[in-house]
Formats: structure tokens, sequence, C-alpha cells
């Protein structure tokens, strides 16, 4: 098992992930795992930690990582937003078919407001993305 293992772990956290150097170079030949930076997947920082300094390799393999993670999150957010759009459908097929007449009073208000503010956002940035369009 232990020749299989990668030589870093990345413990996911909000917003990044705590980086462990992994290794099986001791007499029992048993997996140590030393903590050696956190990792912001928005801003990017790094930060050793504690005394340790990073290696090139730390550091690559730490850039590779948040690449990736950047990317998997990007996919996640979008996919997200898609599913947002099912549900939308799947609560508007429910307000017209089956909601009861005490189940739309609660949601309405709510529904609408979120509905309007979105709309606002969409229409502002696809303007704003039409007018960066046109003017270049």
């Amino acid at each position: 098992m232990t020749a299989d293992l990668p030589d870093y772990f990345f413990r996911v956290r909000d917003n990044g992930a705590i980086v462990f150097r992994i290794s099986t170079e001791n007499r029992q030949r048993r997996i140590e795992m030393d903590e050696i930076a956190t990792v912001n997947t928005r801003n990017g920082n790094v930060k050793p930690h504690g005394e340790v300094t990073l290696t090139a390799a730390d550091l690559e393999a730490i850039a590779r990582w948040l690449a990736d993670r950047q990317a998997l999150l990007a996919r996640r957010e979008v996919d997200d937003i898609l599913r947002a759009v099912d549900h939308l459908n799947l609560t508007t097929q429910w307000a017209q078919s089956r909601a009861t007449e005490d189940q739309l009073e609660a949601v309405t208000d709510t529904l609408l407001l979120a509905m309007h503010d979105l709309r606002s956002v969409l229409v502002r940035k696809k303007a704003d993305r039409l007018v960066t369009r046109t003017s270049h």
C-alpha cells in the first residue's frame, strides 16, 4: 500500500486546504503526515506551517493542486447554477399544478423578490457584456 501513496495530501477545508507531506521513511514504515502549509483557493495564498521552509517540489505540488481545485470549484459552481435552473422549473410546475393557496402565500413574495433581484443583476451584467463587445 505505501508504494502507491502520493507525496502530498490536501485536507480540504472551507476556502482551501491544509497541506501534508507524506512519508514512510521510518523504521516502522508507518505513514507520517507532516503539516507543511495552508493554501487558500480564493486568493492563492500559501502559508508555510510553523517553521517549515517549502521546497520547490512542495510549491510545485501546491500550485498544481490549487489550479486543479480552482477549476473543479468553477465547474461545480456552474453545475450548481444549472441545478438551480432545474429547480426553478420544478418550482414553476409545482406552483402551477400542486401548490395550495396557503403554500403559495407562504412563498410568493420571497420568490418574487429573489427572482426580481436575480433578473436585475442578469440584465445589468448582460448589458455590460454587450457594451464591452461593441466597444472593442
